[in-house]
């Protein structure tokens, strides 16, 4: 199968490094079904190749919607080559014992339960179709590795991304189904405008942060999904190189 022929299916489309991602997956030849709860954002994001990226409007934590956007999918192109599970989102940054119970369902049900969702529906297409096998990315972030201050919510769906990858990696196996993660500290999106003004550390203080370009990240999303069923970036690390993680910095 030529790159041209191959689909893969990006959540959280709409902006950030979901957006540069497809974007960098169209220009390598690849169909990209863009999936994410803003229908505007999504359409903005195909505008930038219309043909090669379609927009799929879903929640990806409504297992109902999740259901119906792979269909859409299936039905489009008839395979599904590869999923990068990118969605996600944050609770407000309080103190642990004021963590509001809504808001930590709110960052379990995107982060990991909607990570869960996708890569189920991804699995019954991809172990059924022929030749069958794919791939799955699923954003860890460097809260897979270490926490940041009133992180809580965030830090232990990231952390739960990596068992789950773990599992996938094993489950899929008999289906010639890859599942990989990559870890990704402060690329340049509208989430990490505030590095630049000073965000808590370890040590009480607030500081700015170094951050890199979101194409390093859009980059290596590209490279992981172009590789033979037969090869596995098991884990990835792409960060901003003096930011804050390495040793006490």
């Amino acid at each position: 199968m030529s790159g041209t022929d191959k689909i893969a299916l990006v959540t959280g489309a709409g902006s950030g490094i979901g957006r540069a991602s497809a974007q960098a997956l169209a220009r390598a030849g690849w169909h990209v079904a863009l999936v994410g709860r803003r229908a505007d954002a999504l359409a903005a994001t195909a505008e930038l190749d219309p043909g090669r990226m379609i927009p799929i409007p879903a929640d990806v934590a409504d297992p109902a919607q999740v259901a119906q956007a792979f269909e859409t999918v299936k039905a489009r192109f008839g395979r599904l080559d590869m999923v990068f599970n990118n969605a996600g989102t944050g609770a407000p940054p309080v103190p642990f014992e004021d963590l509001d119970i809504a808001a930590w369902r709110r960052v379990v049900d995107v982060n990991l339960t909607g990570a869960f969702l996708c890569a189920q529906a991804a699995f019954r297409i991809m172990k059924a179709q022929d030749p069958k096998g794919g791939r799955i990315i699923n954003n860890g972030s460097i809260s897979a590795h270490a926490p940041r201050p009133r992180s809580a919510a965030y830090t232990a769906t990231k952390h739960a991304i990596t068992g789950l990858t773990r599992s996938l990696s094993l489950d899929g196996r008999v289906h010639d189904i890859a599942c990989g993660q990559i870890d990704i500290g402060n690329a340049a999106t509208e989430m990490t405008q505030r590095m630049s003004q000073g965000v808590p550390q370890a040590d009480g203080t607030l500081a700015a942060e170094p951050v890199m370009d979101v194409q390093a990240v859009a980059d290596a999303v590209v490279f992981m999904a172009g590789l033979p069923l037969e090869a596995n970036v098991q884990f990835m690390t792409v960060m901003a190189t003096k930011m804050p993680f390495i040793g006490r910095g």
